[in-house]
């Protein structure tokens, strides 16, 4: 990795004390309930990796990938889904872990697509909010981090798929805003 293209937002401690927060407050929300965790691929599976071992109750987990992006730094308002659920989750929790919500549209989305399968609830968690860039009505239920309005990666978040192994969240120089 070229370090001078990269500047440390959020140190690996500090997320992994955010994330241990985090998981407090799901495993005290869900007490007695059993949340269907719904993994938004690539960027969150590290998050949802370390989110599920700091959990302290039963969980269930699936995978979606949606696309907005393609190999832009700007999403394309055009969301697509890759990857759908394998299960039913109607009369389930539904908790989406997101790893960053930008304008919200694929999220926006996504929201929609999965109430209209009729959950018994649907909340949000994200890692990484850049509230700054938000076009769609969307508010997430747990945040990790507000952050600046910077193009980040490390932590599962890429670019053209480089940088998702980096145990901090860095700011990308060359696409400063």
């Amino acid at each position: 990795m070229e370090s001078g293209k990269l500047k440390v937002l959020l140190s690996k401690e500090e997320i992994r004390e955010k994330i241990s927060y985090l998981a407090e407050l799901v495993s005290r929300d869900y007490q007695g309930r059993v949340p269907l965790l719904v993994c938004v691929l690539k960027g969150a599976v590290v998050f949802l990796s370390d989110l599920i071992r700091n959990l302290k109750i039963p969980v269930e987990v699936d995978f979606m990938a949606v696309s907005s992006y393609g190999s832009s730094t700007v999403t394309s308002g055009v969301v697509r889904i890759l990857k759908d659920l394998e299960t039913s989750i109607e009369n389930k929790d539904i908790l989406i872990v997101e790893d960053i919500i930008d304008s919200g549209l694929t999220l926006s989305y996504l929201r929609e697509n999965l109430l209209s399968r009729n959950p018994r609830s649907l909340k949000i968690i994200t890692l990484l909010d850049k509230p700054e860039r938000r076009v769609a009505d969307i508010e997430p239920d747990y945040c990790g981090f507000c952050i600046p309005d910077e193009f980040v990666v490390g932590y599962g978040l890429d670019f053209n798929e480089k940088y998702r192994n980096l145990p901090d969240i860095c700011i990308l120089l060359e696409f400063q805003r």
